[in-house]
């Protein structure tokens, strides 16, 4: 039977059980969710799952940004032997459907009107030739500038910095006060994550794109590319010297315990906020990173569903897919992982301040067409690409000896030959 067929089986099965409660199975599911806030994000998933019945054999790769959870994932489906379903996001999703190993999900995405309710921009990545394969949870903006608010105050840093130049007046003030001006913490993909909003705040949404997604070499040999290679350079100098290999939960501590001001990181550091029980505007703040409050780096969880076996395992797992794209899940997981639903119609109200903002910024983003996909959490390019930049950027944060021209060199030299 063809694998679309046999899931159109499963979602008439799960339509049947939904009401009768009649069935359980197993589901085992690759993340990397290990941090607090993200743990209890998760817990909401797995409670859901076991209301009806099924067990959750959890498959958590620990590392920031998923790299080792794909190098487990790919021994795992080269064996024969996939997960129910996977945290993969981005291009990534078109190349293992590319290799016939993910489920057809246009039946459960048929009945449940997921074009109706997701943002284009979002619904094209979940799908691979038109058909859906994977299935979004939410939506996060990365680039976010977070602080302590007891720390600016005493700092007597009375506003948000709009721009490079105001942030760097803020941190010479947190500095003077013998504090961490920005808490970082030295891994590849957390200096790549400060560097897209360094190109962000510099050059624009417009540049952004010609330059990091689309890797024109007119951007990347350009005055305003090596203004951002400036810029990001000299943000080194405010970083502690215990930043190398720190984990980004790690970081953020530094900030909930008010020994430093600033953190460049995605809304999932929100959940750590809030998981210490702090609370946005008062015992924090969430700023768009200096230069970027009009632009949106997005950056989409989704969970790509590969093709299993047992018909207990794939019902099990269209239950899974039926529950991601839930309202109520949708609404009780974005609470406590620091994001917003990608959902469209799920309503803001019980959301914190920061989240309301990042929901009308992404909605005026996509209008305005300066909504942009986070290169760092690879949303944009190709993983062998990105994983190039991502170590270039790393090479020119941790190395002094590196030029902003032979960095420039470098970036120009990530652009496959045609």
């Amino acid at each position: 039977m063809p694998q679309s067929h046999r899931f159109r089986r499963v979602v008439a099965s799960l339509l049947a059980s939904v009401c009768l409660g009649a069935w359980a199975g197993e589901v085992e599911v690759l993340h990397y969710w290990t941090s607090g806030g993200e743990a209890k994000s998760l817990a909401e998933l797995k409670g859901m799952m076991a209301q009806r019945g099924h067990s959750w054999k959890d498959f958590a790769v620990v590392g920031g940004g998923g790299q080792n959870a794909m190098d487990v994932l790919k021994a795992r489906v080269l064996a024969g032997n996939p997960p129910a379903a996977a945290n993969i996001k981005g291009p990534a999703i078109q190349e293992w459907a590319s290799l016939n190993v993910l489920s057809n999900l246009d039946a459960m995405a048929s009945f449940d009107r997921w074009d109706e309710v997701l943002p284009k921009v979002v619904a094209d990545q979940m799908k691979y030739k038109g058909r859906y394969v994977a299935v979004p949870v939410n939506v996060h903006r990365v680039n976010w500038l977070w602080a302590n608010a007891e720390v600016l105050r005493k700092a007597g840093v009375n506003e948000a910095p709009r721009n490079f130049d105001e942030f760097f007046k803020a941190a010479d003030k947190v500095r003077a006060a013998g504090l961490i001006a920005l808490a970082h913490g030295g891994q590849d993909w957390q200096d790549f994550t400060t560097f897209e909003s360094v190109v962000l705040g510099v050059g624009g949404p417009k540049f952004y794109d010609s330059a990091l997604v689309k890797l024109e070499p007119a951007a990347l040999g350009s005055d305003t590319m090596r203004r951002s290679l400036d810029t990001f350079r000299r943000l080194r100098g405010y970083v502690d010297d215990a930043s190398r290999g720190r984990d980004w939960n790690v970081t953020t501590e530094l900030v909930i315990q008010g020994k430093a001001g600033f953190q460049f990181m995605g809304d999932w550091a929100k959940g750590e906020f809030l998981a210490a029980g702090q609370q946005p505007g008062k015992d924090f703040r969430c700023f768009p990173a200096p230069g970027t409050a009009e632009a949106f780096t997005f950056n989409v969880d989704s969970f790509a569903m590969f093709q299993l076996k047992g018909w207990e395992a794939q019902k099990a797992q269209g239950y899974l897919a039926f529950l991601l794209m839930g309202k109520d899940f949708q609404e009780r997981f974005n609470l406590r992982k620091g994001s917003i639903p990608v959902r469209q119609n799920v309503a803001m109200d019980k959301f914190d301040e920061c989240a309301k903002v990042s929901s009308g910024d992404f909605s005026k983003a996509a209008k305005a067409g300066t909504l942009v996909p986070s290169v760092a959490h690879g949303m944009a390019l190709a993983p062998g690409q990105q994983a190039a930049m991502r170590k270039l950027v790393s090479d020119f944060w941790n190395n002094p000896q590196l030029s902003v021209n032979d960095a420039q060199k470098q970036l120009l030299a990530l652009r496959p030959a045609h």
